[in-house]
């Protein structure tokens, strides 16, 4: 008997002395990456090696019949092991403590904190389509086709019909007026389109957030009271806040608001180019136009308006340089609200 079949019979033997004592699941992957990947290579390199054809064939026969016994040993292993893994309650759905929670986006959670400063003085959150009617975007907001104010707030629009993407979200205000009677204290919130170039300081989609009160006797100290309320609430008590005379098709008389800046306190610095104070919003008393529009009596009850661009106000709060930070994968920034 040549000593390579004997080293077969002697392997032969010892697998099934290992393999009467590996009982566990880990003891009998390591017998199977011995046998099957050292041992039976160890067997074929011998085997090129005889010289004699009889003996080779013959021990050819061995190794193959031993890589048979080995494979269906194994094989029977995986079986078990896959009917005990079936026997073992799993669920998919269990939360790992081991998970990094995430941070919700700074434009989320400012705007949150926005809402919850409304609410908190009795206003109502609404929304609107994004895709919008032409009339609610401008005329009904007194803003005919021939206005010079549509050219500042060019948005898209979809070919082949009269509708758009919004440029504020004031058609929302329409859209209520139309389907409730005063009086009416509500906010409205989302994404808003215009024809701008990406900078610093601009992006063709942004959030915004619009109010509007309407009820007999409102007046414009009203409107001064709830965004002073609104800005200290936000930025803090130290804050001032001015009202400037300005222009808005659908508020008259209208107001541009400023706050302090918070990083100088109105001593200049970049953040304010200098100036100490930020123009944060506009606002006004809604124009009877308006009122006219959706079918109210400009005689009979009153109301103010007001809207205000979250990216901008985000801006400051979290004192960024950059607009278009908040669409790049800095989680640094994240980390940070």
């Amino acid at each position: 008997m040549s000593s390579l079949i004997s080293k077969i019979q002697a392997c032969q033997l010892q697998f099934l002395e290992e393999s009467q004592v590996s009982s566990s699941e880990e003891a009998r992957q390591a017998l199977q990456k011995k046998y099957l990947k050292q041992i039976l290579k160890e067997l074929y390199a011998d085997l090129k090696n005889v010289i004699d054809p009889a003996e080779k064939k013959t021990a050819g026969g061995l190794i193959n019949q031993f890589r048979q016994e080995l494979e269906l040993a194994f094989s029977s292993d995986t079986a078990v092991s896959k009917v005990r893994q079936s026997e073992v309650f799993c669920d998919p759905t269990a939360i790992k403590m081991q998970f990094v929670r995430g941070h919700i986006h700074p434009l989320i959670h400012f705007t949150q904190k926005m809402e919850e400063v409304f609410i908190n003085m009795g206003f109502s959150i609404v929304y609107g389509p994004e895709i919008e009617k032409e009339e609610n975007n401008f005329e009904k907001l007194n803003i005919p086709l021939h206005h010079p104010a549509r050219d500042m707030q060019d948005t898209f629009y979809i070919k082949g019909s009269d509708k758009l993407l919004r440029s504020h979200t004031s058609s929302v205000q329409i859209r209520t007026m139309e389907n409730a009677k005063p009086p009416l204290k509500i906010i409205s919130v989302g994404n808003v389109y215009r024809v701008d170039d990406i900078d610093a300081q601009h992006t063709p989609m942004f959030y915004q957030t619009e109010g509007l009160v309407v009820d007999k006797g409102i007046r414009f100290s009203d409107l001064k009271g709830v965004l002073i309320q609104f800005i200290k609430t936000v930025f803090g008590e130290n804050i001032q806040v001015r009202f400037r005379p300005s222009y808005y098709p659908y508020t008259e008389p209208s107001a541009a608001v400023d706050m302090s800046c918070p990083i100088c306190a109105t001593q200049g610095c970049r953040t304010c180019k200098q100036a100490g104070w930020i123009t944060i919003l506009g606002a006004g008393m809604v124009h009877p136009n308006v009122f006219l529009s959706v079918g109210y009596d400009p005689k009979e009850v009153s109301g103010f308006a007001f809207g205000l661009g979250v990216n901008r106000l985000a801006m400051i709060y979290y004192q960024m340089a950059e607009i278009r930070g908040f669409y790049e994968n800095d989680i640094s920034l994240w980390a940070s609200v």
